[in-house]
């Protein structure tokens, strides 16, 4: 017997381990963008948080700039059911339903935590805000905009975007009074209306 039985490359879990381990890399990975941004956190670190090997963190993910968009595409999940929301209900109601499940996203602590990491990153530096580009263009505009089936759909659904993303922007990063404290309810009356005017009207 050489003693090769039952071994396996170097870095490597067995399968039963490999769904949780990956897991636990994503964690620390937004825990370490959380903490330190994007320019400061880097592979190694991310394994060291995660208790794993540097090599476990290329195997599952490639490089920072993929590990960094893994972690979006998870933190930033729960908004991409926006477009369901549009699909919903009648297009004339489309502005507030959206308006609501957006900040819905962000009121709640669970979902609002990593996105802020996530936001923070991505102001920082533009490899991080690159990444966060192509994820909202690809996954949440262009899927709205094939909900609306009207002219210029892209452009609606970015600019109505930008309404929404932008309140809440000021309200839980940014932090301005009095946005950051008012009532919801509030905002949604006077945002839903502005939505749904970049979605609908000519």
């Amino acid at each position: 017997m050489t003693g090769t039985t039952g071994a396996r490359r170097r870095g490597r879990p067995p399968r039963t381990e490999s769904a949780g381990t990956r897991d636990r890399i994503l964690t620390a990975a937004r825990e370490e963008f959380s903490e330190r941004g994007y320019e400061k956190t880097s592979v190694r670190g991310i394994a060291k948080a995660a208790g794993v090997d540097s090599a476990l963190v290329h195997h599952y993910f490639g490089t920072k700039e993929q590990v960094f968009e893994a972690a979006v595409a998870v933190a930033f999940a729960p908004a991409l059911n926006a477009p369901d929301a549009v699909a919903a209900g009648p297009l004339e109601g489309v502005g507030e339903r959206l308006t609501r499940f957006i900040f819905g996203v962000w009121e709640n602590p669970t979902t609002r935590t990593p996105l802020l990491a996530i936001v923070r990153s991505a102001v920082d530096n533009e490899t991080a805000a690159a990444v966060f580009r192509r994820l909202v263009s690809a996954q949440l505009l262009r899927r709205i905009a094939v909900q609306l089936d009207l002219p210029d759909a892209e452009l609606r659904a970015e600019l109505a975007a930008a309404q929404v993303v932008g309140c809440a922007m000021l309200r839980y990063v940014i932090k301005v009074e009095p946005l950051a404290s008012v009532d919801l309810e509030q905002i949604v009356a006077r945002v839903a209306p502005v939505v749904q005017g970049h979605l609908t009207h000519p």
